[in-house]
């Protein structure tokens, strides 16, 4: 691989011809199984105390030949022949990569007519379709990975992400002579997405396959799993497919149930004990949850219907309900205060509070009127950290409970047996990684925002605001729906009661906690708690797998050294001989 600024347009040409070319459909257009990949590297300075930035060079490689430029007047003139040669337009794309789009994006926006860009937020691009028949794509939210780790995830291609060439802190022009070392740094780059879009193509059969992000790699393959049980014969009109559909048809939300929940929702757990904030603390051992949200998805019981909308006129009715139901409520306290002081579960930022609110770096001790809304789960752990003069309660919503579907729980289960199973393989190191992020994005596209708003670009950035009944509508009906907003907000909530489990049971031995883990002293004094807590937790999974009839071997595959890996318990990392924290 040498990068060339004298384009040999014969090769270039020779590299269209023999490129296949795929029609996805008839609405949509052709596109050549072609892989290029395109990156800039740049100078930022201070101008007048005004941050300014500009690019010095660029890199676009079409396969693996590679072609820089020092200026957008040379980039631009070599796309434009690029199309000519290779005859590309809107019936005919090419589609070019680039790894985190949105930084690109900013400095080429002005400088192209765009047909379309989709963005999930303003400056955040997933894709850019240009009047030339180009379609710039993001591999940085497909890999989830920086270019370093794309490099050395690559199971099929051997590179590595160059470091310590290019002295960022120099100011460059595109007049600055660049070393062949410094070039061969800027060329790797464009280099590894290639081949590692390489690999997905291999995956997936033809680049039009490819998932738009890597949340939609694992909707792609839970699909597959809940709808057909990977087994592509299914059709449609029977089997898992429709049973599941009926499922989902009774599982739909209306705009009230999606604006408390929306409310309800938190994410996961990270904070300090307020009175070791700063010390720096001798032999403070670690422990943590081996994947604790897919735990709690396998072994939690989640909503499972509509909501209904019981009547209750006392704290007491609501006890009662919440034994038998999932319950969405808000409420208000009057005269809260912690009674633990240790740590304190309430955020100001998910919170109505009054002005004389005291606070423990963004977490509630103490003020005279909280309003707030959470599920049962919470009101679990509120109960043991709080207490308070008076409540009152507002919409309640009540949901029947139950585990998450049985085929969900197997994907789920075949994700973390491929992680635990790959895990030290040289060779399978790839394919361990993408097991592991599918993993941990089983939760997130549960949770996906159902109502957004439409982030347009036209020259500017325009905000359009949602249209939720619409939205919420399309949701409810689309016909490749198999999950459920509802879900993922038991699931952080499940996660973080398991979590203060151990803040509790640890008490002023607690130091430090992060969403699925706690930094502790006197670790051997609390073995008993950990003992008592990975019995629990294995005796949920295995309730669980005896109501499914499914194998309980699915949640403790063994690993290539022959050590059982049990999901859900609480894993010792060590000790720190010193540890501080700042909150």
């Amino acid at each position: 691989m040498e990068a060339v600024k004298s384009v040999d347009w014969n090769k270039i040409k020779s590299i269209f011809n023999n490129a296949k070319i795929t029609k996805p459909s008839k609405k949509k257009p052709a596109v050549y199984e072609l892989v290029s990949s395109f990156d800039i590297e740049t100078t930022s300075y201070s101008n007048n105390g005004e941050d300014m930035a500009f690019m010095y060079i660029w890199q676009f490689s079409l396969e693996n030949y590679v072609i820089y430029g020092r200026t957008w007047e040379e980039y631009f003139t070599f796309m434009d022949k690029l199309q000519r040669v290779g005859h590309v337009s809107h019936e005919q794309q090419l589609i070019v990569w680039v790894h985190n789009l949105s930084f690109e994006f900013q400095f080429i926006r002005k400088m192209i007519e765009w047909e379309k860009v989709f963005a999930t937020d303003e400056r955040k691009v997933v894709y850019g379709v240009t009047n030339q028949g180009f379609v710039y794509r993001d591999s940085y939210i497909l890999a989830g990975y920086s270019l370093k780790l794309v490099a050395k995830n690559l199971h099929k291609h051997t590179i590595k992400k160059l470091v310590g060439f290019l002295d960022y802190s120099k100011t460059r022009t595109p007049e600055t002579p660049m070393t062949d070392k410094e070039m061969e740094y800027s060329a790797n780059d464009v280099i590894i997405v290639v081949d590692y879009i390489h690999e997905q193509i291999d995956e997936y059969g033809s680049i039009t396959k490819i998932p738009l992000t890597n949340t939609g790699r694992v909707r792609a393959f839970t699909r597959d799993y809940v709808f057909y049980n990977h087994q592509k014969s299914h059709r449609k009109t029977g089997g898992t497919y429709s049973q599941y559909r009926r499922l989902m048809n009774i599982l739909t939300i209306d705009a009230g149930t999606y604006k408390q929940a929306k409310r309800a929702f938190q994410g996961g757990f990270t904070h300090a004990n307020a009175n070791k904030q700063g010390q720096v603390i001798d032999n403070v051992s670690s422990f943590d949850f081996t994947s604790s949200y897919p735990t709690v998805m396998v072994s939690e019981k989640f909503p499972m219907s509509r909501a209904s909308y019981p009547k209750i006129n006392s704290l007491d009715e609501l006890e009662k309900l919440m034994k038998k139901s999932a319950c969405l409520f808000d409420i208000k306290f009057q005269g809260l205060q912690s009674k633990i002081s240790f740590e304190n579960y309430l955020s100001v930022s998910r919170c109505k509070v009054s002005n004389d609110c005291v606070a423990d770096n963004g977490r509630i001790y103490s003020a005279s009127n909280v309003t707030t809304t959470i599920t049962d789960v919470d009101w679990w752990i509120i109960k043991r950290c709080y207490t308070w003069d008076s409540i009152e309660l507002g919409t309640v919503r009540a949901f029947y409970r139950e585990y998450l579907p049985k085929n969900f729980i197997k994907a789920i289960a075949d994700l973390y047996q491929n992680k635990t199973k790959l895990k030290g393989i040289t060779e399978k190191h790839g394919e361990y990684m993408r097991s592991k992020g599918m993993l941990n994005s089983m939760y997130g596209m549960s949770v996906t925002d159902i109502v957004r708003d439409e982030h347009t670009y036209d020259g500017e950035w325009e905000t359009s605001s949602a249209d939720m009944d619409k939205q919420l509508d399309d949701y409810n009906k689309k016909r490749t729906r198999f999950s459920y907003y509802l879900w993922g907000v038991w699931v952080t909530a499940y996660a973080r009661r398991n979590l203060w489990l151990g803040i509790l049971s640890c008490q002023d031995d607690y130091c430090y906690s992060d969403t699925d883990s706690i930094k502790i002293e006197h670790g051997d004094q609390h073995l008993d708690f950990i003992k008592r807590y990975n019995k629990w937790v294995v005796g949920k999974i295995n309730a669980m797998c005896a109501f499914y009839h499914l194998d309980s071997k699915l949640f403790h595959p063994l690993t290539i050294k022959g050590v059982e890996k049990q999901l859900g318990v609480w894993d010792y990392e060590g000790v720190y001989t010193k540890f501080k924290t700042l909150g």
